[in-house]
């Protein structure tokens, strides 16, 4: 949450599973506007990572949000203005870049930058080129430390803070392992350098899903005096699997949930040979039989989904978040 446009009110910034950048423009009294995809200054959508990739078997995969006109034609993918017809030669894929951004006066200018991670672990700097009031943001690149690429193990969750005290911003980053890494600024406070990181928290632990919540994976950090003790604590949201809290099921119950999953084994079985045929190496190029195959793999899916809803789950997820009280040298 900052001021983004300057007006005084608190506005909400949000990246996306797509991974274009979200603007709540604050209006007062906790009241948000709708959502407006962030643009740079020559007025295109900031998605850092994404857009439109021909892959060597001929097939398409966008990274973004996409819509789908029908034509006569027939059915175009639609990627911010660009216009991209799907074939049976040529089918297009839709994926994510995860994005989550922070929003942070980085260069010390006195308007707020965007500092954006991604989910193949990287940071990039987003500057803004315009004042406190008109932010206008520029060209985007990938933040170094220690005289290399920043990267940590994917699902980068950036959040910059003084950390160390010394009067300028070091850079905090949640991992998709879990971990939070510390990357401290060794340069200026309108010049920042980072140093290699230094992990502030392990990775979390694998394993199957626990009984009690246990912290997960995709951390994204936030530092904050949580305690009112005069240095920075750690909050850290997560996403987690947990073993919901069943009741003792009789041996009825018992008998039909292993009826069911007998008869969902050759469905699932069915469900991922349709899913080669259609998008994996064993993909069909016919018009005919894609439609055909089409058609069955939206029957099997049902009934994938069908028999699950007559099973106990087996997890549930969760999205936590954790508490890090920081203790100083002297405690």
């Amino acid at each position: 949450m900052a001021d983004l446009d300057g007006d005084g009110h608190v506005d909400v910034l949000s990246g996306s599973w797509p991974g274009e950048l979200f603007l709540f423009r604050g209006q007062g009294s906790a009241v948000f506007a709708a959502p407006e995809m962030l643009q740079d200054k020559d007025g295109k959508i900031i998605n850092i990572g994404g857009g439109i990739e021909e892959q060597p078997d001929g097939s398409f995969l966008v990274y973004g949000t996409t819509t789908n006109e029908e034509t006569a034609e027939g059915t175009y993918v639609v990627y911010h203005g660009e216009r991209i017809l799907k074939t049976p030669e040529k089918p297009i894929f839709t994926t994510g870049t995860a994005s989550a951004v922070h929003a942070v006066d980085w260069d010390g200018d006195e308007d707020l930058d965007l500092l954006v991670g991604d989910i193949r672990g990287r940071v990039y700097l987003v500057t803004n080129e315009g004042t406190t009031t008109a932010f206008s943001f520029g060209a985007h690149r990938q933040l170094d430390a220690g005289g290399q690429p920043l990267t940590v193990s994917g699902d980068a969750g950036p959040f910059a803070a003084d950390w160390d005290g010394d009067g300028d911003l070091d850079l905090i980053v949640g991992a998709g392992s879990g971990a939070v890494t510390l990357f401290r600024n060794d340069g200026a406070a309108k010049a920042p350098a980072l140093a290699a990181g230094v992990d502030l928290v392990a990775p979390a632990e694998d394993g199957d899903a626990p009984a009690e919540p246990r912290r997960g994976i995709r951390a994204k950090p936030c530092a904050a005096d949580w305690d009112g003790d005069g240095d920075l604590d750690l909050l850290v949201g997560d996403y987690a699997t947990q073993k919901p809290a069943l009741p003792e099921f009789t041996a009825e119950q018992q008998a039909e949930h292993e009826r069911v999953r007998k008869e969902l084994e050759p469905v699932q079985a069915r469900y991922h040979e349709l899913v080669d045929l259609l998008y994996g190496s064993a993909r069909e190029t016919s018009k005919e039989e894609l439609e055909k195959l089409e058609k069955e793999f939206e029957e099997v899916r049902k009934t994938v989904t069908d028999l699950r809803a007559k099973l106990p789950a087996e997890s549930e997820n969760h999205g936590w978040v954790w508490l890090f009280r920081r203790e100083s040298p002297t405690k």
